[in-house]
């Protein structure tokens, strides 16, 4: 790699979006005769500044014709799971609060959103996952926690 190409990726890794998900799969909840079925689908993601934690983010799925077409605005209706998978190491310049995970839930306007929060007083990690609307957001959430442990023989 050259090395302004390596830079770049630094640059890039620094500035750590919002981690992608990963879909691990989807179960019907109501069958449509015509359309996608309605159905909760399980999402994985990484933490994109602490590797060591995955979470798994479950979310409601609209069918039917609107749905499958993409038209569909999905329920504010999720959960949240986070797990220490690997060694963790808190940066020492880290957000209090960072978005790590966003997701649109409708064509406009609507999302799910994941932000960790730093709980430094029990060196515990808060994942918060909420609905954002542009006009009005919902009161629908769901936390996990990660306490900070060492990790296998450290």
């Amino acid at each position: 790699m050259k090395p302004h190409a390596a830079g770049l990726v630094a640059l890039l890794a620094a500035l750590a979006l919002p981690a992608q998900g990963e879909t691990v799969g989807c179960v019907t909840t109501a069958w449509k005769l015509i359309g996608a079925n309605h159905r909760v689908c399980v999402e994985a993601f990484a933490d994109p500044k602490l590797p060591g934690v995955t979470c798994h983010v479950s979310q409601a799925r609209t069918g039917g014709v609107s749905g499958s077409l993409g038209l569909a605005q999905d329920p504010a209706q999720f959960s949240l799971s986070c797990e220490q998978t690997g060694p963790i190491t808190i940066p020492p310049k880290l957000p209090e609060q960072e978005t790590v995970f966003a997701e649109d839930t409708s064509i406009l306007f609507k999302e799910t959103r994941v932000t960790r929060l730093w709980d430094a007083r029990h060196q515990t990690l808060v994942y918060l996952a909420i609905s954002r609307k542009l006009i009005d957001g919902a009161p629908n959430n769901s936390v996990s926690t990660v306490a900070v442990r060492p990790w296998g023989g450290r």
